[in-house]
């Protein structure tokens, strides 16, 4: 294949938001990634407002996902049955939204492609070597391709770390989550739920609405909490039995298919993020930047995967100053976040820590408001903490794609 400007291995919202971001900046960018789309992808499917922004800001269109579901409330229950509503505003936007991983990861590639992007999809990546001013790739189907950066989006096992030797050694990432489609629900399912379950903390499990009846129905455990990852498919029939899970999901509620499992890595401020002198750029779950309180990692994968287009955009031909000016936008954008989510999830490993949280968090109208927000990411995680990135509003600004909802209200 001819040379490529920028190779981007991986066609999840890291990788995709990369490619869009490298192509409208003028550069000639291929995306590869080893499976077809639409394919699924093990996940939650939870957009938060920050991942919502980034799609919206992207060009994504909430119409191009058949079943994008705006969720305007969420119930979290604690480990002594402590039921909190969080509400979140109507009529402003959107602020969560639950869309399936098939069908979103191949509306944000029809983006990529409308930018420019050559996408080769059901072609993985096998080896890389540095080869003086860049890499070579070599592709199943392709051959070889050489670029001079790569941004690899390639997720948690990353084969372009282990082709370049910085993949840490014994690491199964910090999270594990497990994860099935249910049909038929009841109408409780029509809003999303949270269960603090005793025996899971500071995991949880989880109800995530879809339309037609649908929901995306989980829970996730950390690596630390004692459970063995092998014990979760054991536990699930009896998680899923649970009175006031079962009262959510109703009696006619049916499983699809399999279930899913996957590993969640979460130590985005101790892991390198780039290789290669700096022509190799890692981002999303191949950057460990999933939140460490919650698993959501959408937010996360689309910032880092703009952040690694933008310093190419910036700093290229320079692979230093295109790893450092990355480096420096994810120690500014992620860095104290993941650090007060790692706080914060110690309290929720407790039963005390998840009931004095709710009480907290529901205490007045204002605070069930504003923690719902805080909660989904319409506000920085640390921002207390980081004045730089106090702004006027922050608390009352629009949700994502709120010009849009007006238009589909004058209908």
């Amino acid at each position: 294949m001819a040379p490529a400007e920028v190779v981007v291995v991986g066609g999840g919202p890291a990788g995709a938001a990369a490619a869009i971001v490298l192509a409208r900046g003028g550069r000639h960018v291929v995306l590869v990634d080893k499976a077809v789309f639409p394919r699924d992808k093990c996940c939650g499917d939870g957009l938060t407002a920050a991942a919502l922004r980034e799609l919206e800001w992207l060009g994504l269109r909430p119409e191009s996902v058949p079943d994008w579901q705006v969720v305007d409330q969420a119930w979290v229950r604690g480990p002594t049955g402590r039921t909190v509503r969080f509400e979140l505003p109507e009529g402003r936007g959107q602020y969560s939204v639950c869309a399936p991983r098939a069908q979103l990861d191949t509306a944000l590639l029809d983006v990529a492609r409308a930018a420019g992007v050559k996408v080769h999809d059901g072609h993985g990546v096998t080896d890389a070597t540095l080869v003086g001013d860049g890499v070579e790739l070599a592709i199943e189907g392709l051959g070889s391709l050489v670029a001079g950066f790569v941004v690899a989006a390639d997720g948690m096992w990353s084969p372009l770390r282990k082709a370049l030797g910085v993949a840490p050694p014994g690491y199964l990432g910090d999270w594990h989550a497990f994860r099935q489609y249910f049909s038929g629900v009841g109408p409780e399912a029509s809003g999303l739920w949270v269960w603090f379950e005793p025996d899971l903390l500071p995991g949880y499990a989880w109800s995530f609405p879809l339309p037609g009846g649908r929901a995306n129905v989980g829970f996730g455990i950390h690596r630390g909490s004692g459970i063995p990852t092998r014990d979760m498919k054991r536990m699930w029939p009896e998680i899923l039995a649970r009175p006031h899970i079962r009262a959510v999901l109703g009696e006619g509620a049916q499983a699809e298919g399999v279930h899913k499992a996957w590993p969640i890595p979460a130590r985005v401020d101790d892991t390198p993020l780039a290789a290669g002198g700096g022509r190799v750029l890692f981002v999303g779950d191949a950057a460990c930047a999933t939140d460490p309180m919650t698993g959501e990692g959408i937010a996360q994968a689309l910032l880092s995967g703009r952040w690694a287009a933008e310093a190419i955009l910036a700093s290229a031909p320079e692979p230093a100053a295109v790893a450092g000016g990355y480096e420096k936008a994810m120690r500014r954008g992620l860095f104290a976040d993941h650090r007060m989510s790692v706080r914060l999830s110690r309290t929720l490993a407790h039963r005390r820590g998840v009931n004095a949280a709710l009480r907290l968090a529901g205490s007045s109208g204002w605070s069930r408001r504003h923690f719902g927000r805080w909660l989904f990411e319409d506000c920085p995680r640390a921002v207390v903490v980081t004045p730089r990135r106090w702004r006027r509003g922050m608390l009352s600004s629009p949700g994502a794609f709120a010009s849009h909802d007006s238009r589909e209200e004058r209908r």
